[in-house]
């Protein structure tokens, strides 16, 4: 996300939920400072651009799955929703996303780790897939490009909590780090996208 961090947007929904539960307004006071302006419900800021890369390929297939026979490496399931900054769901919208392998390299010749989904109609996905490994000069990453039906597409990129490499990692940005847990053998992880739709 943007202006307002990914971590203050999460706080704030804690804080409303924690509320809306019956905790006394004093105890929800001591846990999480009040904002004048909660982020979500009513709006939210729209998910931070960043650079395409080099290793952009158009056309990649429709699934939902980018594992493929003798793909190795730790799987991971990333699911979230595709919102308005009205925090409206938001149907159809396109999700492509490509990533390294586990040596940290893209296949430039085929499909290989890349794929295109929809969102369904409450702008949810799911993404199956491997943990990517980490190329000299960046981070782990996934790259993304989100489009509502009939809108500018969002180019982004997802990051992992945690990796030493952040630090390092020139255009890392904190406001889109993945919440990632472990999920048996592999990995758990969610991200909302948001768009601005008044865009043209």
């Amino acid at each position: 996300m943007g202006t307002t961090s990914r971590r203050e947007f999460l706080k704030s929904a804690a804080g409303l939920t924690a509320l809306a539960a019956g905790t006394p307004a004093t105890a929800a006071a001591q846990a999480q400072p009040l904002r004048p302006t909660p982020a979500c419900p009513g709006s939210a800021p729209p998910t931070e651009r960043q650079t395409e890369g080099p290793y952009f390929k158009p056309d990649s297939p429709l699934r939902a799955s980018l594992l493929e026979p003798g793909i190795a490496r730790t799987k991971i399931v990333v699911t979230g929703m595709v919102l308005s900054t009205t925090c409206q769901p938001v149907a159809r919208a396109l999700i492509d996303v490509w990533h390294a392998d586990d040596r940290g390299g893209y296949d430039t010749t085929g499909f290989r780790l890349r794929g295109h989904q929809f969102t369904d109609d409450q702008g949810r996905y799911r993404l199956e897939t491997i943990v990517p490994g980490i190329y000299v000069g960046r981070t782990r990453h996934f790259h993304v490009k989100v489009q509502a039906p009939n809108r500018p597409v969002l180019t982004t990129q997802l990051y992992f909590p945690g990796e030493t490499v952040n630090t390092r990692d020139p255009i890392f940005s904190r406001d889109l780090v993945m919440q990632v847990s472990d999920a048996g053998a592999g990995k758990a992880a969610t991200f909302d996208f948001v768009l601005d739709l008044g865009r043209r």
